[in-house]
């Protein structure tokens, strides 16, 4: 496939500039839209949160893009279940306080225990706890983990583009049910859920093959 690929960062994270005080996924989505017509993409890939803002964007803009990929949506229209919603903002208290043993227990149960002790485990986590705490989130973001991505999930059933949605079972903060419900109303979409959490350390090189292969295609 011809083209470019862009990688942005939204508002609050990194070194982007703050989201407003209380942002929701409508700012999200914005951002995105002004990126990808900035760029004229026609293909986009969101993960987790990234997924809410891009199916933010669909909700009101069913026709934006050709094919997407959302990758462990976390919430359609119904806000994350409370544990989850708990852990979002624990995770982020302990990083806006510099709680550096806090953060690096809740990064690390995101790592499947047989690995979590493994150089590449221990040399990653470090890496994100440097980049987190080193103003990799804004306070802001906490709000999100209260709040549903779209409106009406039904709006999605208008959405022109090819879509492949990816889910994992045993993910409380990625629900599968979540996976499913989008891709049920998705009209041109195709599901794939993993038996296991973590994909990224368990089944790196396949999802990364699954998604190449997707939205390389004619």
């Amino acid at each position: 496939m011809s083209g470019c690929r862009v990688f942005f960062q939204f508002r609050g994270h990194g070194r982007s500039d703050p989201p407003p005080a209380s942002a929701d996924y409508a700012d999200l989505a914005a951002d995105l839209r002004a990126i990808a017509d900035h760029f004229g993409a026609t293909r986009a890939l969101g993960a987790s949160l990234g997924a809410g803002a891009l199916l933010r964007l669909l909700e009101h803009t069913p026709d934006r893009f050709d094919r997407i990929v959302a990758y462990l949506p976390a919430v359609l229209d119904a806000p994350r279940p409370a544990p989850a919603a708990a852990r979002s903002r624990e995770l982020l208290a302990a990083l806006l306080a510099g709680d550096q043993p806090t953060a690096a227990r809740l990064l690390a149960e995101r790592v499947p225990p047989a690995l979590r002790d493994s150089p590449e485990a221990r040399r990653t986590l470090a890496d994100q706890l440097i980049w987190l705490l080193d103003g990799g989130l804004a306070p802001g973001l906490g709000e999100l983990s209260e709040l549903a991505a779209v409106t009406d999930s039904s709006a999605l059933a208008a959405v022109t583009a090819r879509a492949l949605v990816i889910g994992c079972r045993g993910d409380d903060a990625h629900p599968v049910a979540v996976a499913e419900s989008l891709a049920a109303v998705l009209p041109l979409s195709s599901l794939h859920v993993y038996a296991e959490p973590a994909v990224l350390w368990t089944a790196r090189a396949d999802l990364r093959g699954r998604i190449a292969g997707f939205l390389n295609a004619a």
